[in-house]
């Protein structure tokens, strides 16, 4: 089972349990400044929905391009921690290689520009 991730844009969050190349259960809302705050509930939702733990994910897919600075951040961090917990493989929606860092394999976001923060 794998675990779709997006944040890639800052008014929403996208998530997506994927069996053999079919999304099986997905879920996509609307949280304005607040995607640190309902991810990880909300991923907990969709797998209880699901009747699945954590333990039943195989791979983490992440969407790590596109949108705002912090968004991105956001969703890329939270799926490589949970990619790190569970030992499981992290994959890059845009195809980008994760890259080995400290002896853990974890995705990058791929900005399109520099942070806007002020």
């Amino acid at each position: 089972m794998t675990l779709y991730i997006s944040t890639a844009h800052q008014e929403e969050i996208k998530l997506a349990l994927i069996k053999q190349g079919k999304i099986i259960f997905s879920r996509e809302f609307s949280a304005p400044r607040l995607q640190s705050e309902k991810l990880l509930p909300e991923i907990d939702r969709l797998l209880k929905k699901a009747k699945l733990k954590l333990k039943d994910l195989k791979k983490i897919k992440i969407a790590d391009g596109g949108g705002s600075f912090t968004s991105l951040r956001i969703g890329v961090l939270t799926a490589n921690a949970l990619a790190y917990a569970l030992g499981i493989p992290i994959e890059t929606e845009s195809g980008a290689q994760p890259k080995k860092k400290q002896g853990v394999m974890v995705a990058e976001p791929q900005y399109d520009r520099g942070p806007n923060i002020g």
